[in-house]
């Protein structure tokens, strides 16, 4: 089965100056040679903004397109807009990426992995799942 893998975890495994590789990068580093990573064009998106260094911008989104995007549809923003809606109303607030995130794993029945703890405040409302890193 598929992950959608979330903005944070990838920031996580391309830090130039991280300690240590957590058990998060070496999850991902798994369900890359498993081949069961999910992208989406928003998460590329969040990821190539903000590089200032064109080889380094250019570097990246090369090496991100080994990772086809799950394209979003209109039932995805509906369902995105849904999921936003009912989240304000429980008084639990999160970004239209993020709801649209939710909407595409929801509409699609894939995991999310993600470090981001809003996701986990949306679980309690959404029918999400998360994915976590395997012992």
């Amino acid at each position: 089965m598929k992950v959608l893998v979330d903005t944070s975890v990838w920031s996580l495994a391309l830090r130039r100056n991280a300690p240590e590789a957590g058990p998060q990068v070496a999850e991902l580093t798994e369900l890359i040679r498993e081949v069961r990573v999910q992208m989406l064009g928003a998460i590329r998106q969040e990821l190539l903004s903000g590089i200032k260094i064109k080889a380094q911008f250019q570097n990246l989104r090369q090496h991100l397109r080994a990772f086809p995007d799950l394209e979003a549809t209109s039932r995805d923003f509906e369902t995105a807009a849904e999921f936003f809606n009912l989240c304000r109303g429980k008084g639990v607030q999160g970004s239209n990426n993020d709801f649209l995130i939710c909407a595409i794993a929801a509409n699609h029945k894939l995991p999310i992995f993600t470090t981001d703890n809003d996701f986990t405040l949306f679980r309690q409302h959404l029918p999400i799942t998360l994915h976590l890193p395997r012992p």
